[in-house]
């Protein structure tokens, strides 16, 4: 199910005096368990948030550009602004819910190795 995520340490090689904390985080930046966690962030986060904009955008311009459309009735008094105003609360929802699985599937165990590599590395290094 994940990726196998490079050890940290492996690039790092012996911290000890002369090192302070700051440099083993600008060192874990550098990594390349970090690069691809943060890769797998933006895999996800880029296209959604611009899928997610545009839906919201074409919401808000089909409101004030075509009202009739807006307003032709689908079910009694029900319109299509109000499904396509409920379809925005549904899809915050869906996106919320792909979030959180694509977090827990393809990046928290990466990322929570990569924290405690972090932590590791920092116990004993001079501040």
């Amino acid at each position: 199910m994940f990726r196998d995520v490079p050890d940290v340490r492996g690039d790092m090689g012996a911290w000890g005096a002369g090192h302070s904390v700051a440099d083993v985080y600008l060192e874990v930046q550098r990594s390349a368990a970090f690069q691809e966690v943060r890769g797998r962030y933006r895999r996800f986060v880029v296209p959604a948030s611009v899928g997610f904009l545009g839906w919201y955008l074409l919401y808000v311009v089909a409101a004030t550009v075509a009202p009739g459309l807006m307003a032709r009735p689908v079910a009694g008094a029900v319109n299509v602004a109000m499904v396509a105003g409920l379809g925005q609360f549904l899809s915050t929802f869906l996106l919320t819910w792909a979030y959180a699985r694509h977090a827990r599937l393809r990046r928290d165990r990466a990322a929570l190795e990569l924290r405690w590599d972090t932590q590791e590395m920092t116990r004993g290094v001079g501040a």
